[in-house]
């Protein structure tokens, strides 16, 4: 799961750019070698849930074979370009805004587990339950 604070509301001019590109980016993670799943809204775009008391936080959660399928899609594709150009569109965090972690095949994590894994990795910084790009742990450790 990651998170990110937008600079302005989803409707507005800045966040146009972003918006646009959401349903595209989106499709190539559905098709992407190793995706599983991802929070979808009932007609299946990204999901505007609000997890948090901010409103402005938006949420990305999914679930990948690897962490180098993640890893390809997420800096190796068209997303990379989102990516780069975050900062156009949302605030910097203060520590992690990202979060990964191994589960048994066939489990679909919710939003309740991952904030809380989230909020783990702020804390206590990276583990087995709770890991980062920079700090994977091995999927022998898997704790759901």
């Amino acid at each position: 799961m990651n998170i990110a604070r937008m600079k302005a509301p989803l409707d507005s001019d800045l966040m146009a750019s972003f918006v646009a590109r959401v349903d595209e980016i989106n499709a190539l993670a559905d098709r992407s070698p190793g995706f599983v799943w991802r929070l979808k809204s009932a007609d299946g775009g990204a999901a505007l849930l609000v997890p948090y008391d901010d409103e402005g936080i938006l949420v990305n959660f999914s679930v990948w074979e690897s962490i180098e399928a993640l890893k390809d899609y997420a800096y190796r594709s068209a997303h990379a370009e989102l990516y780069r150009r975050r900062h156009e569109w949302f605030e910097q965090f203060d520590g992690a805004y990202s979060v990964l972690w191994w589960i048994p095949a066939g489990h679909v994590p919710t939003i309740d587990e991952a904030t809380k894994r989230l909020e783990h990795l702020r804390t206590h910084g990276p583990s087995a339950y709770a890991f980062g790009f920079k700090s994977v742990h091995p999927p022998d450790a898997v704790q759901v």
